[in-house]
């Protein structure tokens, strides 16, 4: 089905001039930023959001300027854009030094999400003045628009590297006159929104091109889709021999089965036509696409568990928040498509009203996770905080930082309820650390100290490290010497550090010596020697048992440690002294290569 409209003249003068206002727009917000009317963060992302979300919606979608239809959409969606703006404005305001990112980039990814999926919509109703789109219809204006913004990305990258040019062969000649016009804050802005717009306005009048660049990828999808269910069919079917432990251990199985589910769906929709009766592959060939859309479920399900694993583990963060979110979506696409093989009419017809449903979903789950109603961070801090209330003792630098920085003025708010209450200031180190944050004023430097969240307490210390079996405690000056700093300790004051010690004569002086090692997960161990000197307890050296990726080796590595099966081993070769008995600086001594017997 066709959507190809011939613009007017002034339609498409006014597509570039809306770009082009939109580049001054955002300069205008550079200049004015910390005054009227961009003074406080809210005001500020109300101006931003809505610059880049509505005009760039009207660029797309205006065919007569003189339409009321237009106006009253984009009206309503200023309202949405701004509101849900001031909400996420509002999180960020009124404590110093709030990091934006952790709100933003999400926020910023939600609008661009519900924007591209309500165009399609939008743009219908203007066309055909009802919202009872078609399938074929709304397929056409999403692939429309998506190759829209992707030609006038490319349009205005390549002009960019065009003037980068221009300026370049000019400086040849001692001319720097374009090099410094082409870095000006206004020039890039002006000159960036006027190239975006002409990018937009080839792509809504070259319907052709953008036709046959959209054949061209329908292509390409269709000869990899097969390899793509073949990967999914064997990943699937291997399950059952390796067990789901190697998934966990990777402690990134669920963004990877994700990403294999959302590429097979893509390339599913690609492949699959609504006006084309005849199938694109051969019979068996659609057996293997069918059988990899059987298998999406279960790749979802995994997923699921595995974020909900690490939720159970360590609490709601917004990253896990919006993994878990990600999740359900993926899932319900995956269950509408594991349907769609066993329909009786065109091949794979029921993915229709699968997509149909789930974009009003992800829509919906858009913007109700950037408003107060599916709100994050309540669900995160209100996590946190039990946590941390029900462990005192538990609490990192990287969980008071969160609190402090990461999850807006409600985050700080719940870090001082914290502080007040008694099952937390009880513990002397908790207390410490949540007011080292709360004192500081930027996340990175700032002249703030780094927080110090190791162990001071000598009891808790004794509480936490492990001794190895069959040793003996060490002495109670080497226990003062590890809380007062006085040996090198890597990370094993830290709370959530796990290590052991091993006491034990390891010079044959007569006296107990400690051997104190860090278990890192994925990482071995890492092990400092302490002896006893005329000066107290000192570090005499280091040792690191080897990194290994396989789980197995590590387990064997910390299980050695934990059991004490340290065996002595003299160096090959002696240390070396002058007659005058001056010793000589150790170096690293060459080793000669022995075969493995």
């Amino acid at each position: 089905m066709s959507t190809s409209t011939t613009l007017p003249p002034s339609t498409r003068s006014a597509i570039v001039l809306i770009a082009l206002l939109q580049g001054l727009l955002l300069y205008l917000a550079q200049q004015l930023d910390g005054s009227w009317p961009l003074h406080d963060v809210g005001s500020r992302y109300r101006w931003y959001a809505w610059v880049l979300t509505v005009p760039s919606a009207i660029a797309l979608t205006v065919v007569d300027l003189r339409d009321r239809r237009l106006w009253l959409h984009a009206l309503l969606a200023s309202v949405v854009v701004l509101g849900l703006a001031s909400w996420i404005g509002w999180n960020l305001d009124g404590e110093a030094g709030l990091r934006s990112e952790p709100l933003r980039l999400p926020f910023s990814l939600a609008m661009a999400i519900a924007t591209f999926i309500s165009l399609p919509w939008w743009q219908h109703r203007l066309q055909h003045g009802h919202w009872r789109a078609s399938y074929d219809a709304l397929f056409e204006r999403a692939w429309q628009n998506g190759l829209t913004l992707a030609l006038a990305l490319l349009f205005t990258g390549l002009t960019w590297m065009l003037l980068w040019l221009w300026a370049s062969l000019f400086g040849l000649l001692k001319i720097t006159f374009f090099t410094e016009l082409f870095r000006e804050d206004a020039f890039i802005a002006l000159a960036t929104g006027t190239l975006a717009g002409f990018g937009i306005l080839i792509g809504r009048t070259q319907q052709r091109a953008i036709q046959i660049t959209r054949q061209v990828l329908f292509a390409v999808c269709r000869g990899l889709l097969p390899l793509l269910s073949f990967i999914t069919v064997i990943f699937t079917l291997s399950l059952p021999f390796t067990g789901l432990q190697p998934l966990w251990e990777t402690r990134s199985a669920a963004s990877l089965l994700l990403v294999l589910a959302l590429l097979l769906v893509t390339f599913t929709n690609a492949v699959y036509q609504h006006d084309n009766d005849q199938p694109p592959y051969p019979r068996w060939l659609r057996r293997l696409v069918e059988a990899s859309l059987l298998a999406l479920p279960v790749l979802s399900a995994l997923a699921l568990y595995a974020v909900w694993l690490r939720i159970g583990q360590y609490g709601w963060t917004l990253e896990r928040f919006w993994a878990l979110l990600i999740a359900v979506l993926v899932t319900g696409y995956t269950l509408g498509y594991a349907r769609a093989p066993f329909s009786r009419g065109r091949w794979l017809q029921p993915l229709e009203a699968t997509n149909r449903l789930m974009c009003w979903v992800v829509l919906g789950a858009a913007l109700l996770a950037s408003s107060p109603l599916l709100d994050p961070v309540r669900i995160t801090v209100a996590s946190q905080q039990a946590r941390l209330l029900a462990n005192p003792d538990g609490i990192t630098t990287a969980d008071a930082m969160l609190l402090r920085f990461d999850l807006g003025r409600r985050g700080v708010a719940a870090l001082r309820e914290m502080q007040r209450d008694a099952r937390f200031s009880a513990d002397a180190r908790a207390a410490s650390v949540a007011a080292q944050a709360l004192a500081r004023t930027a996340y990175w430097g700032g002249g703030e100290s780094a927080i110090d969240d190791g162990i001071r307490d000598l009891a808790v210390l004794r509480k936490r490290l492990a001794l190895a079996d069959g040793s003996a405690t060490p002495p109670d000056s080497w226990w003062d010497a590890m809380v007062a700093r006085k040996v090198e300790t890597g990370s094993c004051l830290d709370a959530d550090s796990r290590c052991v010690a091993t006491t034990r004569d390891f010079d044959g002086d007569g006296q107990p010596d400690v051997l104190l090692c860090g278990l890192m997960q994925g990482s071995g161990a890492y092990c400092q020697l302490h002896a006893l000197g005329v000066r107290g307890w000192w570090t005499v050296g280091s040792y690191g048992f080897p990194r290994s990726d396989s789980a197995s080796e590590t387990a064997r590595i910390h299980d050695a440690v934990r059991a004490g099966r340290l065996t002595l081993k003299a160096p090959r070769w002696p240390e070396i002294s002058l007659d005058d008995g001056a010793p000589s600086s150790i170096g690293n001594l060459s080793k000669e290569p022995r075969e493995t017997p």
